[in-house]
């Protein structure tokens, strides 16, 4: 499989890679392209410990065991903001600021709440417009709202237990109901690779995130630890914080069927 310089480096010669894209990528002027419909999904990966959805709960939920103690997350939710499409020519506009940089990004929305379909399914977050061109990089933040951001203030007024809160699981452990909470704030960048290549007259495009929640709460041993100790101040904060950066990715994903293509 190629990796993202060798995509770099195989797409800046098919499209021109230079000057002419950065023309295209940073220039407010509009050409004859029309924009592409363009979705943006959220699902829960199914590989790995998690356990069939009990039929026998009202809401579905995923469930684990280690031999030891047995996990059952109920509920998972998550604020994004700032989720950015990065163009492939668009290291020609770091160095920009303000209105010329905003120009050079295709999509952006935030902050938004993720409710993670634990089902499996790939469920639809927004949809919008975004130009013909090549997409080799999604940006976001984990964000804590916090009631003295401007940007915050509506969302917070719907929904105020996320004040100071970026990550929400409810949930149960060893039989025993827990609220696991995170501030986690911080930029990612996932590497799409193959890039998401958005061409006019051939349909709507979609991009998934996707999310190993059954990785969250485990030691590098796989055993399972219990979330309540992973609260602020807890000992496994700084384990469980790590482990849910590194359990997401993101990829192209036209048919919605939560495999990359």
């Amino acid at each position: 499989m190629l990796n993202r310089e060798q995509w770099r480096q195989a797409l800046g010669i098919a499209f021109g890679f230079g000057g002419a894209l950065m023309a295209l990528g940073c220039d407010d002027a509009t050409g004859p392209d029309q924009d592409v419909r363009f979705t943006f999904s959220v699902m829960v990966s199914q590989d790995g410990p998690l356990a069939a959805p009990d039929s026998g709960l009202s809401r579905t939920s995923l469930s684990q065991s280690d031999g030891t103690h047995a996990l059952t997350l109920d509920r998972v939710e998550m604020v994004l903001r700032e989720v950015e499409l990065k163009r492939i020519s668009d290291d020609d506009c770091d160095d920009l600021s303000g209105s010329d940089h905003d120009a050079c990004e295709a999509f952006e929305i935030g902050p938004i709440l993720l409710d993670l379909p634990l089902d499996g399914s790939v469920a639809q977050v927004v949809a919008s417009e975004v130009p013909p061109d090549t997409y080799d990089e999604l940006e976001f933040d984990i964000h804590k709202p916090e009631d003295d951001i401007p940007a915050d203030f509506q969302f917070l007024q719907d929904h105020p237990g996320f004040k100071g809160v970026s990550i929400r699981v409810e949930g149960t452990f060893d039989g025993e109901s827990f609220v696991f909470r995170q501030d986690l704030n911080g930029e990612r960048e996932l590497d799409l690779v193959p890039p998401l290549v958005v061409e006019e007259g051939f349909g709507a495009v979609n991009l998934t995130l996707e999310l190993d929640v059954g990785s969250w709460f485990r030691t590098p041993g796989n055993a399972l630890v219990d979330p309540r100790s992973a609260n602020k101040g807890g000992i496994n904060e700084d384990l469980v914080e790590e482990n849910i950066r590194a359990s997401i990715q993101a990829f192209p994903d036209s048919d919605r069927d939560g495999i990359a293509g």
